[in-house]
C-alpha cells in the first residue's frame, strides 16, 4: 500500500476527478450520467462514498481511488471501486475495501454483495483474494429514471 494514503469521504470538489478516474477504468456506461449518479449519493448515506488519495508531485492530494457502498437494512452493497491504472496493484483497492466493510458491519450489515461483470476476470479475481464467492443469483435491473 502507498504509505501515505488517505482515505476519506467524497466532498464535491472531488467530482471531476471521480469522474475522470471512472472513465479512465472503463466504468461509465452511455446510459449511466456519472454526476448525477453523485448528486444522488450525496443525498443518501453521504458517508459510504470513500475516495483514496496520495500525495502529488506538487504537494497536492491526487484521488487514485473510489468506492460507493450503501446499505439497505438487509444487504450492502459496493458500486464505483476504482483505483488509477498507474496506482493498480499497491493495496489501495483492498484498502478501499476494508475501509467500507468496517463501516457497513458498524451499521450492522450481515453481507455485502457487488455487482461484476462477468467478462472482467480481472477484478473477479481481485474480489475472490478478499473473500467474496459468486452466488447462486442472477441480477435484473430496471430503469425507473432515465439519466440520458
Amino acid at each position: 500500500m502507498t504509505a501515505a494514503l488517505v482515505i476519506r469521504p467524497f466532498d464535491m470538489k472531488d467530482e471531476e476527478a471521480a469522474v475522470a478516474l471512472w472513465r479512465d477504468c472503463g466504468l461509465l456506461r452511455p446510459w449511466n450520467d456519472p454526476h448525477k449518479d453523485i448528486a444522488r449519493k450525496q443525498t443518501v448515506q453521504p458517508g459510504l462514498f470513500l475516495v483514496a488519495l496520495v500525495p502529488g508531485g506538487d504537494g497536492v492530494e491526487v484521488l487514485v481511488g473510489t468506492a460507493m457502498a450503501g446499505y439497505d437494512g438487509h444487504r450492502g452493497s459496493v458500486y464505483y471501486l476504482a483505483v488509477a491504472p498507474g496506482h493498480q496493484q499497491l493495496a489501495i483497492g483492498r484498502s478501499l475495501m476494508t475501509r467500507v466493510e468496517q463501516q457497513l458491519l458498524a451499521m450492522g450489515c450481515p453481507k455485502i454483495n457487488v455487482l461484476v461483470r462477468t467478462s472482467n476476470v480481472k477484478v473477479v479475481a481481485f474480489y475472490e483474494k478478499l473473500g467474496y464467492a459468486r452466488d447462486d443469483a442472477l441480477s435484473l435491473g430496471k430503469r425507473l429514471i432515465p439519466d440520458l
